[in-house]
Parts: structure tokens; C-alpha cells; sequence
């Protein structure tokens, strides 16, 4: 190296003098860094070291903002200008083209700052519009890009330092006997730019090849033609040139270099170097010559005057002085460029400037700067070769290579004959071997290859939408999956009743035919089987499900129309007072066969009919389908009604008025059985179906008229007590004989009781009945009479006045609800007495339970003008139900006011939540935050945020968040911690019994954050996929090395080949399985899918730790959140793991109705648990180990543990199979149970309020028996309990669908003997309708009540109502009854519909400023 360096100042400067040697010292090896040359200061010279500046550094902001426009000139105006002019100017000196390119070699080894900074940092050159090599199109929007180089990043912080760059010395120059340690030797950035632009000047615009014969050989192009010579600008880096294809060819080339003559050393450069010159990152092409004016801006180099002052030599004051000899040749290259720089020589730069001095040598300015780093390079270096004490070479060392040259180079290493080099193969001269034939121009070669812009994410496209579809898909086919899953469990679980029901009807209906019914145009065609039987035909969907059935009554006449067109598929049926029946069939066999089948039955039947055929258009058209005889049926019950309650004609509807046929249809239109059992929503087989409807159909025809329909519905409408309970006696006199026996009443009873799906056994109906008899005095009297009958309802004489006949889809006046309210809230006085009432009472005695003072009922009150209007004159009086009197005064407030108000108390009952929220989403907006801020504003030395700033800010902001978030998820699932800090005092400030939805918020807070952080890497991918690797390798060196390939790598090589992508596909996968599965929806329908599922966790934790762990752009951070709450999560889980291996013995396993499992089995020891909490349980006899939670319905003093499991799944339902009753009494039998708990809720908090209510639906009522139980024990011993009332309403559908809890509640009933527990029962399947079903229920309840004090349907004490109870009356009246209370807790658990209506009664009430309910919930 030393060898070349001296050879490149020999053709630079010419000779030198070597200076005399210095004593040997002992031998040392030299560093190939540079590093320690210097022995004082080990830094100089090295790699990597900061340029040594000759003049001080002229930046714009006197930092690092480098000068330019509009200050400086256009860089690609200044090469137009100043370096441009003909190709084929012979060197003045007749340097040879060999000596040029060995200099290239030779400085790219000593010197380099052409690799790129780091962060990236762009200077691009804007190509003036129209430039005809890089805007042809004139399209003014050019940009050629050039990347700053590399600089130290302790320089560039302030005017008094500022921006310095780096060198790249691959190999020191040895020591020269002048050693100098004081002298720094690092690169000059005025030579790195000066040195490389003058062998600019010279480079020609094609190389010769010749042999040693002196034959000068055509060049093979790309296009296969033949050329004179190499043309320079088509083959850089072409490594596989079909002109170079082995060693001769090579020879060939050296040997064409040692003959051609170089270009004139002068401003002019070829445009192979100015316009052709290879382009960085997309563009193939670009202007060497402005990208170097670049460099000199960016390394911030002087103008031209401040250099040569600096340097020592005289200010030029004049353009034309800057070179005489081109001034006279050519003046108007000085002229233009100063006319670029608005005549200002003073902002003339060094680079434009040295080479315009240039003329046969190197300028003053460019040769001095080129004479100091070559005194520097020798002086400073301490293993330069003439050195002697260094000890590397000896005195005839030293000599021999100072007579080595090039030429005795070349003929060692190749196969060149030595006779056709000439000794000084830098220079040719007169006598040489094998002169040039002509000094080489442009003209006769091929023309260069144009500008290509490269577009790295070409061919990309359709893949990387592919892929992110497949990514966006990933919930669909979770979803898809649950789906399935859900199905499959849904039909194992239906098959049971689809065999049963198949065995029942197989006999019955043989021999069906299928077809498919048309339902009409707008409606889809349904499979069904058409059965033909005596006296019917009934129509089946494919489960056997009874659609539709016809009967036939001799008296009809049927019409059967067929298609005779399209194949003659289609059969109409038409069947008077019937919607048609049309029928499509595959073939028309199958039609005949089933038409031959249907005129034997209708001959059998004795039933006239008519047959016809029609086009299928025509036949459809004359179909009545569904939904038009609905239609007409509505019209019907409006009218009908439109009568009997004197109500508009304009509000009831008009008659289809289309055709005559249809006002006719209108107005003769008869009812058949199952469309009256539906108008009034019941079934068609119901007893009081067929007693009505046998009482209505007077000509006995099967169906009603709109007169039989009017005159019974006036009965309902506008008749008297007297005249409906006479109706109530017609209707079941089955005999007809004019009096009712006990077997009759009693079935009128069971009809009454039909809703409520037999709730009553025979005997009980017969106590009832012998009650009601004695009651009234007829014990000895086995039939009633008609006046019998009516005495016997002389208590309820307004309940008759005002019952209805409750028809679907006519609405009861609101006003007739409210004065018929059949029960009270807190009172068991049920009814105010009516002037009717007897004087007679059993319990005369009875005072309110909770009231102070009784209902006062006014006597004599008119109805209102509506009750009047609606309901005829013979309404005179009701008996309005009032709640308790209030004990102060009730201001009326805004609506303003009491949304303030509502908020309050929101806030007030919320509190914690609201906090601890508070806190939680501040801290991860903190972190989301801190992450933004410091990507947009302080990472600029990172530079990822000038490729992709929107990504990378989004990514990284949600990665910070999603990593707190993830990782203190873990937290909400300690149960076992979370019960132990419920009950320290850490519970005041947190929530603990909002775990679970806490669990699920910052669940579904995380995967929308997830989402978010995907978008932002996608946004990354394809950015990082467009972006050079020149940038890539600043931002990733670890990944990516700047090696001259400048193609980045595609989508899929991020997405799939890297740590960081793969597992975040993998972790997206995941996450949508979880979140999809655990779903309210799906984790309803399989829980065990829930179950399996949600363990993935463990794997999206290593997926997490993986994924951050790569660190690709920042240091991994996941663990510093990660950390303590795994830690935390595993020792809480160990807790539960040494729990989970205990067995526990069942004692005793009952199957109750309704599909309730009660299970009683040992209490562990140690196990202490309160009222009101729950358990995780799991049987390893299902053949699973899931643990599933149920709430403990034992109380805490008793010795065993309770459970009592509803069976609503698979896991419920094998659980009540293996404990079905077996022989023998041994508790072996029955298998083991694997306990874990007790967990803390929020029911236990029932025992902080002084008034509580609790509401218990459907298996929901399981945390509240053991909290009845509980609180009725405490009270019996005496136990101080602040709770001094609990209200348990119990929400049930049938009295007998949890009759387990009605023996609780008895047993509480029994022990109560402080009044503790006020329980009020309803049962919603009793709908409270003002028909004469409920009524006769309601009068049948209040009379077991007053005579046995118990209610008929549960057989308790406690208060029965039917239907749903009304919250907010109900929590009005308790505001009343406490009137010193200011908060009640409200606790419920049931379904999400229920315990909704409980939170908005509460904030209903909570808009008043009044007692403050507070509502804890749980959902199931």
C-alpha cells in the first residue's frame, strides 16, 4: 500500500525525496485499523477516525445545515455549467488511462467517506425541469438522492463544534525516517473531495483492449454489436461482461489502459462520469459531479477564496483570474458560473473552483491540499517503509522497493509480455510501444444506457395484500371455528330430543311426501313432509316439527289446482277460511302420486272438491299465502275491536278495498281453532282453548264469525262481574246440566294453570277446592249453582269488573294496569276492600308488615273519562292501590338536576372503579405517551423516524402500553390474593370484586392497542421494504451490512424470516382463538372450548417474551412490567396447584327438578370461607381436569359444603349423570371432587348495609341462600350484624323450576324470629295479564293465602306475585318504609337482561336526592 501511495504521488506531484533513515528500533507487527501508529495520541490516522480539517468547517446554521439554494447554485445547473464540453481532448501531460484508474484504486483504498451516515440523512439534488438525461418529460419533479456520509457523533452540537466526518483508512502508508508523532496524519475532507474530482477530469468516455501484437480488438456490446472500445459509462460493476471472460482478456485490458491517453486535465468531464455515473438506491444513473458539490456541502468545505487563504495562497478578486487560459479559450464557462453565483466570488465553493484552475496539472489550491496530506500521510506515519526503526525492511529492502514500479507490477503478476508496456506506465510517450490508434471520443460507441428508476416493491403488491388479508382473516376463522364448535355441541345436545320426538311420530306419520311449500314471492321455499290422515293433513319440517295441520270437515269444498307448465311441479289446495297450501315437487310423479292419495282422502272424507289446472304464474297469483290471510286478520281484530271499544274507525284501519273479492273475504272472514289459540298466545290443544272456543262457535261449524268472535269479546270488553263469571260458569258446565261439580272445577282450575305448565298436583288442586268451598260455605254442596258460583267470588268483585280477554297484539290501558295492581311491594295486605267486599275476615288481626300505617283505599272514586270512554257506563267505581304515604317532602326537580344528580351518585357508587380506571389508563397513556414523544421528537440519532414515522410512533407508543397491559392482566386473575386484600383495607380504594370485568376491559382496551400496534408494524413493513439498505443498515446493523447490493429486503422476509415478525403472526393467531372463544356468546355454548383455549395464555407469554426480545429497534422492555406480576400470578397459582391435590368425598348427591344437582361433600380442614362466596371444582371422572365456579350455597357455621349445579351444558349434564342414584348407601360411590377457593365476590358485602336487597333469577339465587341462611344463624345467636333488614326477591319462572331454594326459604321462614328477611317471590311464566286465566290464579293465591297463610304455588309465607317485578316502584316504597336510611345496597345475580333492569332502576332512583341505592351485580 505504501508502494501505491507513493506511485499516486508520483502521478500527482511528481518526484519526491526520501528523507535519510533513524536508528532501528525492535520489530513490531502494524495494525490493519491504523489504530496505536501513534503511540501519544492512538486515535490519529485510524479507522473511523474524524477528518483533520485544513479549513474551518462553513455550514448554514454553523453546526451541520450544509449551504445550498438559493444561497449556493443548483448542484445539477453548476455540472451543466462548469464541468460540461466535448469527449476526446487528449491529456496535456499524456498521462495514460492506466495511471487514472490506479489512482481511483488507489485513493478508494486510503480514503472513504462514501458510506452513509447513520441516522440517514438525505441531501438530495432537485433536477432542474426539462434536464435532458433525468426529466425528458419535463415533469419539474425530479429528485436524485444523496445520503450524507457518516460523521462523528461528538461533533455537530454547537458553532464552537461543529459536524466533523469520519475516514476509512484500510491501509497506513509505513513510516517515513522523518517520522513526526506530533503531526496528525487523518484524511483532509478538502483532499477526499479535491483528489477524487480532478482523476474526474480525466476519465475517458471508453477503454481500449489490444494484445502484445499491438492489435487493438472490437468490443462485443450488450446489444451484440461491435464497438472500438469499452464503453465506461455501461460497465460498472459489470462482473460478468462478456469481453471479460478470462485472464487473457484482463491482459488485454491493461495493456488497452497502458496505451490510451486520458481525457485533458480540465473542468470538462465526460458524461459517462456527469450524466451516467451509477445512482444510488432506486435511480440506475446520476450526475457524479453534483453528487460530489453535495459532498462538499455536506462536509461542510469553504469557499474558494477562504481555502486559499488558509492554505496560505493569494484571493483571487476576479472570475478571470481564477484561469487565464480558459479565460481565453473559453470565457463563457468563467462567465455562467458566475452568473449561477450572482457574480459573488466570494460564495464560489472549493470544488467548482479548483477544478476550473485546472489546466494540464492539479491548480495551486488542489495541488497544495493534495502536497499537505501526502507530507502528512508520510511525516505521521510511524510504519512508513523507509523507516528503519521500525524494523521492517532492511537498507536493500528499502531500496528495492523504491525501484519498484507499476510495470514491474504488472509483468510479475501477469502474463503480459514485457516488451509491449512501456517502463512508465503512467505516462506514454514518443517511442512507447503500440500508440492509441486515436485519442477515443463518444463517437462510434454505444450510446449509455438510460436512467432506470427502480421500484423495490414491484411484483410485491398482490402479495403483501394477500398477506395482510390472511392476517385480517385470522379472527374470521377463529370465529368460523367457535362456530363450529358451538354447532357441534348444539346438535349433540339436540339428537336426544330429535330421537325422541322421531320415536313418538314415526308410527304416526308414515308414508309422508316431501315437497317444498311455497310461502310467497318475498318469503324463501321450505322442505316439508306432506302426511295425509283421517279427517287431516298435518305438514312436518324435516325434525318432524309439526308446521301446519288441515282439517277436513265434510261441509267444505276444497279446490285443487294444478301447474301446467314448468314441468308441472306445482299443487295448490285451496281450502275455505284457510291460507292455501302450495306445494313444489322435483317431479310431476311425485305430484300425482301425492293428488291420487288426496281425492281418495277427500272422497273418504265425503268432501266435495274441484280440479283445475293453471299456468304456475297464474296459480301463484291466485294463492292467498300466510302472510296475506294475516293481514286480513289483522284488519279483522281491528274492526272487531274498533266496536267494542268505541275506538276510531281511522285508528283501526280500513278494509283492502284492491278488489270486491277481498272486501268480501274482509268481511266473511272466520276464525279457525289454531288461529284463535294464537291471537290469544296459546296453544290449540289448551283446555281453555277448547272451552272458549266451544262456547263462542255457536253454529258449531268449527270456526268463529265476526259476529260469535263480537259477542263474547263484548262479555270480556264492557260486561259486569256478574255477566262474566256467568260466562266463566257456561264455559265449563261440560255437562251442560246448569251446575258445576268439583271434577269441573277442578279442571277449570287446570286450564287456568296450563301457562304455568302443571305447576300443580291433583291433590293440591283438590285442597284448593275444598278450601275455597268451605271458605264460602258449601262444604256440604258437592255442585254449585250459577249464584253459588258468583257468591264464591264475591271478594273479587273489581278483578272481574276489569278482566279482559287478553288478545295478542291489543295493548291493556295503562291506566287499567295501574289501578289493578294485584299486589303491594312491602305490604301483605294484597287488596283494598271493595264495596262489595264482605265484612267477613279470618285474619282481621293481620297488621302490615313493614308499614306504619295501613293502605288507606278511597271508596267511592268516579273512573276517569278514559275508563268511561273505553269500557261503557256500567264502570262506577274502582279501588286505586297506593303506595305508603311519603314521610317528608319530595322536591321536584330538572331534568338537569337530575342528571347531575344521577352522575353523582354514579361517581359516588363507582368510586373505586372510577380510580382505580383512572389510574390505570393514565399510567398506560403515560407509557403510550413517553414512547410517542420520544420516536417524534427525541430519537432523531436513531433515525427510524425519519423512514417511517407515523409506524413506527403508532408501534411503539401501543407496544409500551400493551406490555403494561398484558403483563398486570395477570393480576386480576390472583384469586386467591384478590380474596385476601377484599378483606384488608386496601378494599376502601380498590375494587377487588370487579376483578373479572376489570379482566375483561383491559382485555378488550389490549387487543384493540393490539390491533393498533399490527396496523403500525404493516405501515413499517412496507416502508422498510421500499427503503435502500443503506438506511436499513443504519437502522438495523445487526441484520443488514451496506455491501453494495442496494435491494431491501421484500415484505415476507419481515413478516415470516424474522423473530419479531414470525412470532407477532404467531401471537395474532393466538389472540384471536383467545378472544373469540372467550366471547360472551361462545363461551356460553362451550365452555369447555373457553377452558382449552384460554391456556394458550402460557404460550402468548412466550410469544411476548420472544417477540420483544430481538431488539430489533430498541432494547427489550416487556420483562420490566413483566417481572413482578408473573412472579405474583405464579405464587398464586401454587396456592391454588396445592389445593387442587386434595380429594374431597362426596356425601350426598340429589338430583332436583329443573335440572339442579345438589352435591354435599366434606368441608376441608382449614377451610373457612363467608356467605356468599364461590368455589372452582373439577371431576376427573368426566375424563377432564377444567374446574368450573359455582357458588357455595351452605352457610359458613355448617359442617359440610354445599353446591347447588344447574345442568345447562355437557359439563353440567355428565356431572348429573355419574351422580345418579346407585344402589347402596356407601358415599364411595359417589366420585371425588377437586376443590379450589373459597373467591371473594361482591355479594359478601351485604353485611355493610343496614338495608339490603337482594334479587336473585333463575341459578342465580345460589350466593343469596347461603347469605339468607348465614344471616338468620347470626341473628338466632345473637351475632351483631349492622344489617338490620334483607329483602329477597326471587325471580322465577316456575315456582317448581328451583324448589331446593323454596325449602331454604322455609327453613329461613322458620328461624326468622326477629323479621329480618321480607322474601317476595315471582313467577314470570304467570304472566300478569287482566285475562280470566291470571284472574282466576290471582283470586285462587290471594284466598290460599288468606286462609292457610301460604302461598299456593311455593307453599311459604312469603309474598307471591306473577310476573316480572317492577324495580322501581318497588325500591320507592323502601325509601318510604327506611325513611332514615340514606344508602341501600342492592345485590344482584341472574341473567344480564335482569340484573339491566336493576342498575337502571337504581340510577332512576338515584337521580333524586333522596336515599343513594348502590348496585353490585354478578351475570351468569
Amino acid at each position: 500500500m505504501d508502494c501505491c501511495l507513493a506511485l499516486a504521488w508520483t502521478l500527482l506531484v511528481g518526484p519526491w525525496t526520501p528523507m535519510g533513515a533513524q536508528n532501528p528500533i525492535s520489530w513490531e507487527v502494524q495494525r490493519f485499523d491504523g489504530w496505536y501508529n501513534n503511540l501519544m495520541e492512538h486515535r490519529w490516522g485510524s479507522k473511523g477516525s474524524r477528518l483533520q480539517r485544513l479549513v474551518p468547517a462553513s455550514y448554514a446554521d454553523g453546526v451541520y445545515q450544509p449551504l445550498g439554494e438559493p444561497y449556493l447554485p443548483n448542484p445539477r445547473d453548476l455540472s451543466n455549467t462548469a464541468m460540461r464540453g466535448p469527449a476526446g481532448q487528449a491529456s496535456l501531460r499524456n498521462r495514460t488511462v492506466l495511471g487514472v484508474f490506479f489512482g481511483y484504486h488507489v485513493l478508494s483504498d486510503v480514503v472513504s467517506v462514501e458510506r452513509p451516515g447513520c441516522p440517514a440523512e438525505f441531501l438530495n439534488i432537485h433536477i432542474p425541469r426539462g434536464d435532458p438525461v433525468f426529466d425528458p418529460d419535463k415533469r419539474g419533479d425530479v429528485v436524485l438522492p444523496y445520503q450524507r456520509s457518516r460523521w462523528d457523533p461528538e461533533t455537530g452540537r454547537s458553532p464552537s463544534n461543529p459536524r466533523d466526518l469520519v475516514s476509512f483508512l484500510q491501509k497506513t502508508p509505513p513510516e517515513y525516517a522523518g517520522y513526526r508523532p506530533f503531526l496528525d496524519p487523518s484524511i483532509s475532507p478538502e483532499f477526499v473531495v479535491a483528489s477524487e474530482q480532478f482523476f474526474s477530469t480525466m476519465v475517458p468516455p471508453g477503454v481500449y483492449m489490444r494484445n502484445a501484437s499491438c492489435y487493438f480488438q472490437g468490443v462485443i456490446n450488450q446489444n451484440s454489436s461491435v464497438s472500438r472500445a469499452l464503453r465506461v459509462c455501461n460497465s460498472y460493476w459489470s462482473r460478468e461482461h462478456p469481453n471479460l471472460q478470462s485472464a487473457e482478456d484482463v491482459d488485454a485490458l491493461l495493456l488497452g489502459m497502458a496505451s490510451q491517453i486520458a481525457e485533458r486535465e480540465d473542468h470538462v468531464v465526460v458524461e459517462d462520469v456527469r450524466d451516467f455515473w451509477p445512482g444510488p438506491l432506486k435511480f440506475s444513473r446520476t450526475d457524479h459531479l453534483a453528487s460530489c458539490l453535495q459532498q462538499g456541502r455536506d462536509l461542510g468545505l469553504p469557499s474558494y477564496n477562504k481555502a486559499r487563504a488558509a492554505l496560505g495562497l493569494s484571493p483571487i478578486t476576479r472570475w478571470q483570474d481564477i484561469n487565464p487560459a480558459l479565460f481565453w479559450n473559453n470565457g463563457t464557462v468563467l462567465e455562467a458560473t458566475a452568473a449561477l453565483y450572482h457574480q459573488d466570488l466570494s460564495r464560489l465553493e472549493l470544488l467548482p473552483g479548483g477544478l476550473l484552475e485546472s489546466h494540464g496539472d492539479p491548480g495551486p489550491l488542489v495541488s497544495t491540499i493534495v502536497l499537505d496530506q501526502f507530507l502528512r500521510l508520510r511525516d505521521g506515519d510511524r510504519y512508513w517503509f523507509e523507516n528503519t526503526r521500525n524494523g521492517l525492511f532492511s537498507e536493500e529492502e528499502i531500496a528495492e522497493i523504491r525501484n519498484t514500479s507499476l510495470w514491474d507490477v504488472l509483468v510479475a503478476v501477469t502474463n503480459v509480455d514485457p516488451s509491449a508496456l512501456q517502463p512508465n506506465v503512467f505516462y506514454w510517450l514518443s517511442g512507447d510501444p503500440c500508440p492509441q490508434p486515436r485519442q477515443l471520443s463518444t463517437e462510434g460507441l454505444p450510446a449509455c444506457t438510460p436512467l432506470i428508476v427502480r421500484d423495490y416493491f414491484e411484483g410485491s403488491g398482490f402479495g403483501f395484500g394477500v398477506t395482510i388479508g390472511t392476517l385480517c382473516c385470522f379472527p374470521l376463522v377463529s370465529l368460523l371455528s367457535a362456530w363450529i364448535v358451538a354447532r357441534l355441541r348444539m346438535r349433540n345436545f339436540k339428537r336426544l330430543q330429535v330421537q325422541d320426538r322421531q320415536s313418538i311420530m314415526s308410527e304416526k306419520l308414515e308414508g309422508g311426501v316431501e315437497a317444498l311449500e311455497w310461502q310467497g314471492h318475498k318469503e324463501p321455499c321450505r322442505p316439508v313432509l306432506v302426511h295425509l290422515q283421517p279427517g287431516q293433513i298435518r305438514v312436518v319440517d324435516g325434525r318432524l316439527t309439526v308446521l301446519r295441520t288441515i282439517q277436513l270437515r265434510p261441509t267444505q269444498q276444497v279446490n285443487l289446482i294444478l301447474s301446467n307448465n314448468h314441468g308441472r311441479h306445482t299443487l295448490l289446495l285451496k281450502i275455505p277460511k284457510e291460507y292455501d297450501l302450495v306445494l313444489i315437487f322435483n317431479l310431476e310423479e311425485e305430484r300425482q302420486a301425492l293428488v291420487e292419495n288426496l281425492r281418495g282422502a277427500l272422497k273418504e272424507s265425503e268432501l266435495s272438491f274441484q280440479e283445475w289446472e293453471l299456468r304456475e304464474q297464474e296459480l301463484m297469483r291466485a294463492a292467498v299465502t300466510r302472510e296475506q290471510r294475516s293481514h286480513l286478520l289483522e284488519t279483522f281484530f281491528r274492526h272487531l275491536f274498533s266496536q267494542v271499544l268505541d275506538i276510531n274507525q281511522a285508528d283501526a284501519g280500513t278494509l283492502p278495498l284492491d278488489s270486491s273479492q277481498k272486501v268480501r273475504e274482509a268481511l266473511t272472514c272466520e276464525l279457525s281453532r289454531a288461529e284463535f289459540a294464537e291471537s290469544l298466545g296459546l296453544k290449540p290443544q289448551d283446555m281453555f282453548v277448547e272451552s272458549m272456543f266451544s262456547l263462542a262457535d255457536k253454529d258449531g261449524n268449527g270456526y268463529l264469525s265476526f259476529r260469535e268472535f263480537l259477542d263474547i269479546l263484548v262479555v270480556f270488553m264492557k260486561g259486569s262481574s256478574e255477566e262474566k263469571s256467568r260466562l266463566m260458569f257456561r264455559m265449563y258446565d261440560f255437562d251442560g246440566n246448569g251446575l258445576i261439580s268439583k271434577e269441573e272445577f277442578i279442571r277449570m282450575l287446570r286450564s287456568f294453570i296450563e301457562i304455568s305448565n302443571n305447576c300443580l298436583t291433583k291433590a293440591q288442586l283438590a285442597e284448593v277446592v275444598e278450601s275455597m268451598f268451605r271458605e264460602s260455605g258449601f262444604q256440604d254442596k258437592e255442585e254449585l249453582t250459577w249464584e253459588d258460583f258468583h257468591f264464591m267470588l264475591r271478594d273479587h268483585d273489581s278483578e272481574l269488573r276489569f278482566t279482559q280477554l287478553c288478545v295478542k297484539g291489543v295493548e291493556v290501558p295503562e291506566v287499567i294496569k295501574d289501578l289493578c295492581r294485584r299486589a303491594s311491594y312491602i305490604s301483605q295486605e294484597k287488596l283494598c276492600p271493595s264495596p262489595r267486599m264482605s265484612t267477613r275476615s279470618s285474619r282481621s288481626d293481620v297488621k302490615t308488615e313493614l308499614t306504619p300505617q295501613r293502605l288507606q283505599c278511597p271508596m267511592d272514586t268516579d273512573p276517569p273519562q278514559e275508563i268511561r270512554r273505553r269500557f261503557g257506563k256500567k264502570v262506577t267505581s274502582f279501588q286505586p292501590l297506593l303506595f305508603t304515604e311519603a314521610h317528608r317532602e319530595k322536591f321536584q326537580r330538572g331534568r338537569l338536576h337530575q342528571t347531575v344528580q344521577q352522575f353523582k351518585r354514579f361517581v359516588e357508587n363507582h368510586r373505586r372503579h372510577v380510580g382505580c380506571v383512572a389510574v390505570f389508563y393514565a399510567t398506560a397513556g403515560g407509557l403510550f405517551l413517553e414512547r410517542a414523544y420520544y420516536y417524534a421528537f427525541a430519537a432523531h440519532h436513531v433515525g427510524i423516524t425519519d423512514t417511517t414515522r407515523v409506524g413506527i410512533i403508532l408501534s411503539r407508543g401501543t407496544a409500551a402500553s400493551i406490555s403494561f397491559m398484558y403483563s398486570y392482566l395477570l393480576l386480576t386473575m390472583c384469586r386467591n390474593l384478590i380474596t385476601f386484600l377484599r378483606e384488608t383495607f386496601l378494599n376502601r380504594y380498590v375494587p377487588f370484586d370487579a376483578a373479572v370485568d376489570f379482566h375483561r376491559l383491559i382485555a378488550s382496551t389490549a387487543i384493540v392497542l393490539t390491533v393498533l400496534h399490527s396496523v403500525g408494524h404493516v405501515v413499517n413493513v412496507y416502508l422498510f421494504s421500499i427503503s435502500p439498505l443503506s438506511v436499513l443498515s443504519c437502522l438495523f446493523p445487526g441484520l443488514f451490512h451496506d455491501d453494495g447490493s442496494e435491494f431491501p429486503k421484500k415484505y415476507y422476509w419481515w413478516f415470516f424470516q424474522t423473530v419479531p415478525g414470525l412470532t407477532g403472526v404467531m401471537l395474532l393467531l393466538v389472540l384471536a382463538i383467545m378472544y373469540v372463544f372467550a366471547s360472551h356468546h361462545f363461551r356460553r355454548r362451550s365452555f369447555r372450548g373457553f377452558w382449552l383455549t384460554h391456556h394458550l395464555y402460557i404460550l402468548l407469554y412466550v410469544l411476548l417474551i420472544i417477540h420483544g426480545s430481538f431488539a430489533l429497534i430498541q432494547l427489550p422492555r416487556f420483562h420490566i412490567f413483566f417481572l413482578v406480576p408473573a412472579l405474583i400470578y405464579g405464587g398464586d397459582k401454587l396456592v391454588s396447584l396445592s389445593r387442587k391435590k386434595v380429594e374431597i368425598s362426596v356425601v350426598k348427591a340429589d338430583l332436583l327438578p329443573s335440572g339442579v344437582t345438589h352435591l354435599k361433600f366434606q368441608r376441608p380442614q382449614g377451610f373457612e370461607y363467608k356467605s356468599g362466596q364461590w368455589v372452582r371444582i373439577a371431576c376427573l371422572a368426566l375424563g377432564t381436569t377444567e374446574y368450573h365456579p359455582f357458588t357455595l350455597t351452605s352457610a359458613p357455621h355448617e359442617d359440610t359444603l354445599s353446591l347447588h349445579i344447574r345442568a345447562v351444558g355437557p359439563w353440567t349434564t355428565r356431572l348429573r349423570e355419574i351422580y345418579s342414584p346407585a344402589t347402596g348407601d356407601s358415599c364411595a360411590r359417589y366420585p371425588k371432587l377437586y376443590l379450589d377457593g373459597p373467591f371473594g365476590e361482591g355479594h359478601q358485602e351485604w353485611h355493610k348495609f343496614e338495608v339490603s336487597v337482594l334479587v336473585g333469577g333463575g341459578i342465580g339465587v345460589t350466593p343469596f341462600a347461603s347469605i339468607l341462611k348465614d344471616l338468620v344463624f347470626k341473628s338466632s345467636v345473637s351475632c351483631q350484624v349492622f344489617c338490620k333488614k334483607i329483602y329477597f326477591i326471587w325471580v322465577t319462572r316456575t315456582q317448581r323450576q328451583f324448589e331446593w331454594l323454596a325449602d331454604i326459604i322455609r327453613e329461613v321462614e322458620e328461624n326468622d324470629r326477629q323479621d329480618l328477611v321480607s322474601v317476595h317471590i315471582y313467577i314470570t311464566q304467570l304472566a300478569e295479564k287482566f285475562d280470566l286465566r291470571t284472574t282466576m290464579l290471582y283470586i285462587c293465591e290471594r284466598h290460599f293465602q288468606k286462609v292457610l297463610n301460604r302461598s299456593l304455588f311455593t307453599g311459604l309465607r312469603s309474598v307471591t306475585h306473577f310476573g316480572r317485578p317492577p324495580f322501581e316502584p318497588f325500591f320507592n316504597s323502601l325509601q318510604e318504609v327506611h325513611p332514615q336510611v340514606r344508602k341501600i345496597g342492592v345485590f344482584s345475580c341472574g341473567p344480564p337482561g335482569m340484573t339491566k333492569n336493576v342498575e337502571k332502576a337504581c340510577q332512576l332512583i338515584n337521580r333524586q336526592d333522596r336515599t343513594h341505592f348502590s348496585h353490585h351485580y354478578e351475570n351468569f
